[in-house]
């Protein structure tokens, strides 16, 4: 299944669209700034993702429907629309926001491609077995930049969604040297051995640099114990091991099969992202 913004550079190879993008925002409104609806000129099938909103979106396809339409030409290639949601849109949000329309064909796409995957938050996932396939299905949707890493370089598949770029690392732990400051990261590789290591790894590096974000280990609270008294031994203390959340996912959810796993732990992800935002805004 194609990511929203695949389905949009797929389609714009070879048809013209008008990208609407939320800009400015007040109040109580449908979508966050940077949401985005591409409108294609054919009315079924004619838009790929979502501004949301209900009339709010249906008035917006409207009007880029017209700029695609006869006289294009003459029309301008960018413009905005404020608009203040209310009883006019049938609506009751209160709000107010901005709409970007931006005439947009072939010769944009790579340009599109970077502005729209801008901000995405870096992401290292180590393991290419089941269930980090399934997260990385997961997550194709989602403003995350993901490095997927194994030592074992066939376990990749070939289709890849975009934002998604494999690493080959051998030994694995390595990689987490290069790893983007900031960045998430989730250790599931094929043996206990290599996560262990990854984990060393990553306490290492936030021991020296203290630049990474949420660091998340599969496995059981057994599992988690033995690393513990592992760790120990190498020299980490308590208070560096605390900053490792192992078992991942949320509390509750005792599904183990690998969609399951991974829609768990994006809904942890998520929060944690929204928790880092909220304490950046008050810091």
């Amino acid at each position: 299944m194609l990511s929203d913004l695949e389905a949009f550079l797929l389609r714009l190879a070879t048809e013209r669209a008008v990208l609407v993008t939320v800009g400015a925002t007040r109040g109580s409104v449908p979508r966050e700034t940077g949401a985005w609806m591409a409108v294609f000129a054919g009315a079924v099938g004619g838009s790929v993702g979502t501004i949301g909103g209900g009339h709010l979106e249906w008035d917006a396809m409207r009007h880029a429907r017209e700029a695609l339409g006869p006289g294009a030409a003459e029309r301008p290639a960018v413009w905005s629309q404020a608009v203040t949601l209310g009883p006019s849109l049938g609506q009751c949000c209160g709000g107010a926001l901005v709409l970007h329309f931006e005439a947009v064909d072939a010769s944009c796409r790579e340009a599109l491609r970077q502005r729209l995957t801008q901000g995405h938050a870096p992401l290292a996932l180590f393991g290419g077995g089941h269930v980090g396939r399934a997260l990385v299905q997961a997550l194709a949707p989602l403003p995350f930049e993901v490095t997927w890493i194994d030592s074992r370089d066939e376990v990749f598949p070939q289709d890849l969604p975009i934002g998604v770029r494999t690493e080959y690392s051998e030994p694995v732990q390595l990689a987490v040297r290069d790893l983007a400051p900031r960045s998430i990261v989730l250790i599931m590789s094929f043996s206990h051995a290599e996560d262990l290591d990854i984990v060393a790894a990553c306490l290492q590096r936030q021991r020296l640099r203290g630049d990474l974000g949420f660091v998340g280990l599969i496995g059981s609270q057994t599992k988690w114990a033995t690393f513990r008294s592992r760790l120990r031994q190498r020299g980490f203390s308590e208070g560096e091991l605390a900053r490792i959340t192992c078992p991942i996912g949320l509390p509750g959810i005792r599904g183990k099969a690998p969609a399951v796993i991974a829609a768990s732990v994006v809904a942890q992800l998520l929060l944690a992202c929204e928790a880092t935002a909220d304490a950046r805004m008050t810091s």
